[in-house]
């Protein structure tokens, strides 16, 4: 159902009469629902068939009925509306009775699934689009047919697209908007050749392919039975196949166009497909059938641009908690290291070989890489419970990919990939996500462009990037301005490419996963103090690689266990790169009672159990050369100022004012609605602690802003609240921890999801 203030709006607003021309499902069910939503004063209904109109009235889905249409239409006047529900080659003929006895300020539009069809008719019929012409397609619909399978409810939470004019008059485009949105659907605008094409690819092709494969088994004489023996995924897809054949015979004479193009790309790909089953190509087959099981998810998400695991709803997620629970207890093994998945991806997609990944991060910035990569022609088998298959193309096998790539809310794997695509052949688009969209890509393309990279960004430096292809770039001698391992990383893939030696040196140590990987992948990396090298023209060779356990992911349990007394965890194979141990080494300055346990090397990364006990702390100056050594992990560590006892100052952490959300201000904000002081500066923050002294935190409600970092951390300080707290905007938790709440609880949280 529709909630109460749309439905209180849309009476508000309603309409006059309402006639609806053609009572089949999609114009019964409108009908129907117009009437008990009390959407119009009136809703008259007209039909050729008595028995429908019969059937129409003694069902309560219209009020009255005409069978001649011109009688219903004279009685029209402004502030009414027509709905044509109609087949499409038969549009013509009504708008032809429209004309003759329609007032010019009745509102006009259809239902029909070919708009291209219907603005060519109005023109004409009319010399000219009329302005009240509003052409519309509503995407519901039923395998059963006729007044009798109306349904109030189909348009819930279904879109309709409207495919105005230039001409078209506003008055008329808000009171359609109005119709569809006050029966519950949602309303987008679409030109019509765009609607046509988009349709022709979604719907009309499918529907051909359903109706000629039934067709062709059916009169194959040795497959007379095979509908006796047919499998759900058969009767699935042939189910369309039971659709109305005059209204597809229509629909396929006023596509052709677009039907027709989307035929002959699909004819080529059926040949491809089958010559590669002849001659036994497995890499190409099963390239084929991988691409496809994502692509169906990724399209989808692509174009509402929306997260890869965010569920499909308009509601916010957010966490509830309770008060504040026991000791937090238990072994956990946290998700994959999102840093070292990103880059497992990017470099066993140009290796030669096969390369098999364990413990890969099925979060949504690594399964944004992941899609990447099979958008450039790369074989990816999984994930499947963290196993990846991917299957090298070699440093010059990628291919163009078919649009532009979209990465959700993934900064790192923007920032790597303009290093990355910089040196090949081919233009490619990079988009992302509302979020992604406002966050600075210039440090990463102003360094690119001295290699000879043509990226051009939005104003300010943010997404889309578009990545010109190049013939070769030229190797630099570069000094990081700021301390940035994503800006390194990405100097140092497109160095794979550049002729010469490329060679980046940072202020700071930051993180080396991709100085690492690239030398497990056989690549030599020279290190030589703070500068890292790389000569263009290798190769990569094809290896396994196990992911640790994400330290970052990690750091929420080992703050949570700090600070919660009588707790202990033990935090199971996490990575402990030197390079992002400032965690652990900032918990211990602070009084942490932190031990590494069955430390070990995998894969050429260090990794430890790490056991986690409640200590008394106390609030520092945290040291600058810890920061870059922590910069994702502050969130966390905030909470952990929050509850030490006296002041913790950071300083020289700018760059946190430019993830996901700007965190300092993020923090601070969040913080202080717990009853927690703090002073926000430009590079950093001064914490007042003693919350634990105190009591506990407060309680309340706190903005995310989007960010599964600050999510997770004020998840983290629930546990010492007095009060409930309600974390808003926590969809994105699933960047880096999908299945963070379930953890947590198992460990001892208390944490609720809702919808807000």
């Amino acid at each position: 159902m529709i909630d109460t203030d749309k439905e209180l709006t849309a009476r508000d607003s309603s309409l006059g009469r309402l006639l609806v021309y053609g009572l089949g499902l999609i114009g019964g069910s409108l009908a129907q629902a117009a009437r008990q939503r009390g959407l119009c004063r009136e809703v008259i209904g007209v039909s050729r068939r008595q028995s429908t109109l019969e059937r129409a009235l003694e069902m309560g889905v219209v009020d009255r009925v005409y069978s001649d249409a011109r009688e219903g239409l004279s009685q029209l006047g402004p502030g009414d509306m027509v709905v044509i529900c109609v087949p499409t080659l038969t549009v013509r003929a009504t708008l032809e009775e429209l004309r003759e006895c329609l007032h010019p300020a009745v509102t006009i539009t259809d239902a029909a699934s070919v708009k291209g069809a219907v603005v060519s008719a109005a023109i004409d019929v009319y010399g000219a689009l009329p302005p009240q012409l509003v052409p519309g397609h509503p995407i519901a619909g039923s395998e059963k047919s006729g007044v009798e399978a109306a349904n109030p409810n189909l348009y819930v939470d279904h879109r309709v697209i409207l495919t105005p004019e230039p001409q078209t008059g506003t008055e008329h485009l808000a009171a359609v908007r109005r119709l569809w949105e006050g029966v519950g659907a949602t309303v987008s605008l679409m030109p019509w050749a765009e609607h046509d094409e988009v349709l022709a690819a979604t719907s009309h092709v499918p529907h051909v392919l359903a109706y000629a494969l039934v067709d062709t088994l059916a009169r194959m004489e040795e497959n007379r039975e095979i509908f006796r023996y047919a499998a759900g995924g058969f009767r699935d897809f042939t189910r369309i196949a039971g659709s109305d054949p005059v209204m597809w015979h229509d629909i396929c004479l006023s596509n052709s166009d677009a039907i027709l193009a989307v035929l002959d790309h699909l004819t080529g790909s059926f040949a491809e497909l089958r010559n590669a089953i002849a001659v036994g190509d497995s890499d190409f087959i099963l390239g084929v059938f991988t691409r496809a099981r994502e692509a169906r998810t990724h399209f989808t998400k692509m174009l509402e641009r929306k997260a890869y695991l965010e569920p499909m709803t308009s509601q916010s997620l957010i966490y509830r908690t309770q008060k504040a629970p026991g000791p937090l207890s238990g072994r956990l093994r946290v998700p994959g290291d999102k840093s070292i998945s990103h880059r497992a991806i990017m470099l066993g997609s140009l290796a030669e070989g096969i390369t098999r990944v364990s413990g890969f991060l099925e979060g949504e910035d690594a399964l944004a890489t992941l899609q990447t990569f099979r958008d450039m022609g790369v074989v990816i088998e999984g994930p499947s419970r963290g196993e990846v298959i991917i299957h090298g193309v070699g440093m010059h096998g990628l291919k163009p990919p078919p649009g532009p790539l979209y990465l959700g809310n993934s900064g790192t794997s923007m920032r790597l990939l303009a290093g990355l695509l910089a040196g090949q052949p081919f233009d490619v688009v990079m988009t992302g996500d509302e979020s992604l969209s406002k966050r600075p890509m210039g440090r990463v393309a102003e360094p690119l462009a001295l290699m000879g990279a043509v990226i051009e960004t939005e104003e300010g430096g943010c997404p889309p990037l578009v990545v010109r292809g190049v013939d070769s770039l030229n190797g630099i001698n570069y000094v990081l301005p700021m301390a940035s391992a994503q800006v390194k990383s990405a100097l140092l893939l497109a160095g794979l490419y550049a002729e010469g030696e490329t060679a980046v040196t940072e202020p700071a140590p930051t993180r080396d996963h991709t100085e690492r990987m690239l030398g497990g992948f056989g690549y030599p990396v020279e290190r030589d103090g703070a500068t890292a090298r790389v000569r263009g023209g290798g190769i990569l060779k094809a290896c396994d690689i196990d992911v640790p356990a994400d330290i970052s992911s990690a750091a929420f349990f080992m703050v949570a266990a700090s600070i919660v007394p009588g707790s202990e965890l033990l935090l199971e194979h996490v990575g402990i790169n030197p390079t992002r141990i400032g965690v652990i080494n900032i918990l211990r300055l602070m009084g942490g009672d932190l031990t590494l346990e069955n430390e070990r090397n995998v894969g050429g990364e260090p990794v430890a159990d790490i056991r986690v006990r409640y200590a008394p702390l106390k609030g520092i100056a945290i040291p600058e050369e810890q920061v870059p050594l922590a910069i994702d992990e502050f969130p966390a560590l905030f909470i952990a100022a929050a509850c030490a006892e006296g002041t913790t100052v950071l300083s020289g952490a700018e760059e946190l004012r430019v993830k996901e959300s700007d965190r300092i201000q993020a923090m601070a904000d969040g913080l202080a609605t717990l009853g927690v002081q703090t002073e926000p500066r430009p590079d950093g923050i001064v914490i007042t602690g003693g919350a634990l002294a105190r009591g506990g935190l407060g309680g309340g409600v706190v903005e995310s802003h989007y960010d599964h970092r600050i999510s997770m951390a004020f998840a983290v300080a629930s546990l010492v609240a007095n009060d409930e707290v309600t974390i808003r905007d926590c969809q994105h938790v699933a960047t880096s921890f999908p299945d963070f709440v379930a953890l947590a609880n198992r460990a001892g949280f208390r944490l609720l999801e809702a919808h807000a």
